[in-house]
């Protein structure tokens, strides 16, 4: 299997398996149980590695270990419930996502029970795991459930402020994240409204919608494209389903090109989410999705597969900038 190796690979193999980030998980489900909300916890053998063990510890009588038994806890999950409970339930995204896809659909979804999956090590952050690891199907497959809301913060910040938001959501969610290493985008306590995208900045030239970890890349990227006299916008996009089409239709209408960018898989995901918009209201706007190009990704550490993908700063910047010259080339060979 095809590898992209870097100086520092052997290295990450020690540490990919801390996130400290994801500390954030935990604490938000530690004041959520202090002000007398029913939540219990649970993973599938990976509490290190989504950071519940500080939860666990907390509050011991709320926290299930379900063993490498994903569908199991799904199950349980939605049996909770139906007791009053409020469930929450983590472990990699390539196995909740994929694996137990039948589960969500039929346990959870089909009967609207407010159970929060955690979908953790999203994307390709899982390195050098493997592609069996990598998680680049799974805003598709969720978004495909009747009534299931799908989010993907941005960082740990808004994750906390995310999951606290949940307990006032009357649907299931699907909380896309990380592996705790994102940058920082957010302060503590940012306002989080599902369904309801942040508008960093609004651009004439090019406006970037953006989910995740890529937020952050699509911030460096409007940086570098400012520089060199470009107007870029800069929306994250935290809330795929539902998707804020009004976030949608006004960039459509302040630049004649749109950019979607993404850690999946370009068919299905944000990218296609909001191409269906546009579709829809019928406008005549330029999309890029950009995204992993329906393949399988390659195995390096995160910031190598990153790079190659061009899903930092630096990429994004030079994949925007190249689709612009482009339509420039094109309107001018149409005058």
């Amino acid at each position: 299997m095809t590898q992209l190796l870097s100086q520092d690979s052997w290295q990450y193999r020690s540490l990919n398996a801390v996130t400290p980030g994801l500390s954030y998980l935990s604490n938000a489900l530690i004041d959520l149980a202090k002000e007398g909300h029913p939540v219990v916890a649970g993973s599938a053998d990976l509490q290190y590695s989504n950071g519940l063990n500080l939860f666990a510890k907390q509050y011991p009588e709320r926290y299930v270990q379900f063993g490498i038994s994903e569908q199991n806890m799904v199950s349980a999950a939605a049996g909770m419930a139906t007791t009053g409970l409020m469930p929450f339930v983590a472990t990699f995204a390539s196995f909740l996502g994929l694996l137990c896809c039948e589960q969500i659909r039929m346990d959870v979804a089909y009967t609207k029970l407010p159970v929060r999956l955690i979908g953790h090590h999203t994307g390709i952050s899982l390195g050098f795991y493997g592609t069996s690891h990598h998680a680049t199907e799974d805003i598709s497959t969720m978004r495909a459930i009747a009534g299931l809301t799908v989010v993907s913060p941005a960082d740990g910040e808004q994750l906390a402020s995310a999951i606290k938001a949940s307990v006032h959501w009357p649907e299931p969610i699907y909380f896309r994240i990380g592996r705790g290493r994102e940058p920082a985008v957010y302060t503590a306590n940012t306002a989080f409204e599902f369904g309801k995208a942040l508008v960093h900045s609004e651009g004439s030239d090019l406006n970037i919608i953006a989910c995740g970890m890529a937020v952050s890349g699509a911030l460096e990227a409007a940086e570098r494209l400012r520089k060199q006299g470009l107007s870029v916008g800069v929306i994250d996009m935290h809330t795929i389903k539902p998707l804020d089409r009004d976030a949608v239709l006004r960039a459509a209408s302040l630049s004649k090109t749109l950019m979607t960018v993404e850690e999946h898989n370009v068919l299905g995901g944000l990218g296609a989410a909001v191409a269906e918009v546009l579709a829809d209201e019928g406008l005549g706007v330029r999309l890029v999705r950009h995204g992993i190009q329906d393949e399988y990704s390659l195995i390096a550490p995160p910031t190598t597969l990153y790079a190659h993908y061009q899903l930092d700063g630096a990429g994004i910047a030079e994949v925007a900038r190249s689709q612009l010259e482009r339509n420039n080339k094109k309107q001018g060979s149409i005058a």
